[in-house]
């Protein structure tokens, strides 16, 4: 492991190697030393699963760590534990590792209370989760106007706090704690309901809501107490996080150890696995963002045929796939990491047709135009266990800051200006047009491809303001061109602006002859005389039953 983390070695590591080395080279140890050193041996690793790290090992880990019977075993487990939390591991520190000794020795300090700041709620929460975003703090507890949600009214609390978390994984965003200190000695417990800080709670007719004061309610009604009353008790606003309910899932959520997705796909990267075998083709795309960055669609295709499928419930037959790619600069930087999980599911009359199809992904990233990248990416079958890793460059064009220029061209099955902009994280869209590539650029007879482009610095009309193109469109084979259109009225633009112009053409191929073809466009800018060309080659196969033609029109 120590190549791996750029020859750092860890300080168990260096600790059982002295351990081992020493003796043989003094030659002094006893039997009683031995015995000893197995001890201390085994004290630190108890200490090591019991407290260093009893809030963030999971019990799949746990299981496997009490497993272990050598001390040579249990070194590589801890090795491995913090080597897969490790957010860089090229780096010599594990940035991790740091931060969580870190928040140990900050509970320890500040939440300590007649035991260890560690064993305590605020410990626990502050070590997993973290500091919060803000915390209200009421060292002393005192008189207290609930808000409406809590039904509204004056009464006493004991000491509490409130954490916002502004988000926790599994969880989603706004996340607010309450801790309290019931018995006045400095150790505050989670909540799991408001009323737990009202030190009037079980005083009769004291600290009451606003519903109990105007005697449309009694404490027994309380949602908290009765949870299918949180429609029913007077008064009360109560929010959706509010629900009985939802406040019991937060409650035992917060308190279990985050989870590690796929970083056995990360560690595949670090070690450079040369082994395949899940086949996928991966292509990208270039459109210029602005001066300085390009948009990158990083698309993947993969046959469904590789999959393992499972028949699950109802009848369906599923694939399940990870996803993990990372892109670093050429001082092995990381830029831009993600990861996904992707499920495909078809009915058990339509699964033999989908085998003979595939499955198509796409992450869209933000890159300098003046940098050059490497992109490592793996797919994993979930069910068949089969992995699948390409490594492979990714160098964005410069463009010229005034000279006519184009994109990538795309060619694509699927091109369709969608009515409004989706979310940021949608796939094959790029602005409000949806576009999925097709890697093979391979299509069958009577279908229709279709070509999307970028035009970057065209120039406008100053008196009316739109640009004036001649767009040509060629399809040629063995060097010939079988097929043109030439559009010179703007049919083909979808989008103008200063910034970019959009070109999207449709092409219906049933009229193509099966074999391989050849796309040019060539853009003219009829204003300052300037032309650009891009080419893609493509292939149309035989559509069962059809007639082919030797060209277009």
């Amino acid at each position: 492991m120590a190549t791996l983390r750029g020859g750092w070695i860890s300080g168990v590591c260096l600790w059982a190697a002295l351990c081992v080395l020493m003796p043989a080279a003094l030659g002094q140890e006893s039997g009683g030393d031995d015995r000893r050193r197995q001890e201390e041996s085994s004290d630190y690793y108890k200490k090591w699963l019991n407290e260093d790290v009893y809030y963030i090992i999971s019990d799949e880990e746990r299981k496997v760590f009490r497993s272990l019977t050598t001390e040579e075993e249990k070194e590589q487990f801890v090795e491995q534990f913090w080597f897969r939390r490790d957010p860089d591991p090229r780096t010599a520190i594990n940035e991790f590792k740091e931060e969580h000794y870190r928040r140990i020795a900050y509970a320890n300090e500040r939440f300590a209370s007649g035991v260890p700041g560690w064993l305590t709620d605020r410990g626990r929460i502050y070590i997993i989760h973290g500091p919060p975003a803000e915390i209200d703090s009421r060292p002393t507890g005192g008189t207290y106007t609930r808000p409406f949600h809590e039904g509204g009214g004056d009464t006493t609390t004991y000491p509490f706090e409130v954490w916002r978390y502004r988000y926790i994984e599994g969880l989603g965003n706004d996340i607010v704690l309450e801790f309290v200190d019931p018995t006045n000695s400095g150790e505050y417990r989670l909540a799991l309901n408001p009323e737990e800080k009202d030190a009037l709670l079980h005083v009769p007719n004291a600290g009451l809501t606003t519903a109990e004061k105007l005697g449309l309610a009694s404490k027994a009604d309380r949602p908290y107490f009765q949870p299918g009353n949180s429609e029913r008790y007077p008064l009360m606003g109560l929010r959706a996080r509010d629900n009985p309910f939802e406040r019991y899932r937060t409650y035992t959520q917060v308190q279990a150890p985050q989870t590690i997705k796929y970083k056995d796909l990360k560690e595949l990267v670090e070690i450079n696995v040369s082994s395949v075998d899940l086949p996928f083709q991966v292509g990208q795309d270039f459109y210029r963002l602005n001066e300085q960055q390009a948009l990158v669609p990083i698309t993947v295709q993969m046959e469904n045929k590789n999959f393992t499928f499972k028949e699950v419930d109802g009848g369906l037959h599923e694939a399940r796939l990870a996803v993990y790619g990372i892109v670093t600069s050429i001082t092995n930087r990381v830029v831009a990491e993600f990861e996904d999980d992707l499920r495909l599911a078809y009915p058990s009359h339509a699964i033999q047709a989908a085998l003979k199809n595939s499955a198509t992904y796409q992450k869209i990233i933000t890159l300098d135009q003046r940098m050059r990248y490497k992109l490592d990416l793996i797919v994993k079958d979930l069910y068949g266990d089969k992995t699948g890793v390409v490594r492979r460059g990714l160098n964005p064009p410069t463009y010229p800051e005034e000279d006519l220029a184009l994109s990538s061209l795309v060619v694509s099955d699927k091109v369709e200006v969608l009515p409004e902009i989706p979310g940021e994280n949608a796939m094959f869209v790029v602005g409000d047009v949806k576009i999925r590539p097709n890697l093979s650029r391979t299509f069958r007879q009577g279908t229709r491809l279709s070509f999307y482009c970028q035009v970057y610095n065209a120039q406008f009309d100053q008196a009316t303001w739109e640009p004036s193109l001649r767009v040509r469109y060629q399809v040629m084979r063995d060097g010939k061109v079988v097929g043109e259109a030439l559009d010179e009225s703007g049919e083909s633009i979808q989008l103008a602006s200063q910034r970019r112009i959009v070109l999207i053409r449709p092409l219906p191929v049933g009229k193509l002859e099966p074999g391989k073809y050849q796309v040019r466009l060539q853009v003219e800018d009829l204003i300052n005389g300037q032309t650009v060309e891009a080419e893609q080659p493509f292939a149309i196969r035989p559509h069962k039953g059809a007639h082919s033609a030797s060209s277009i029109r």
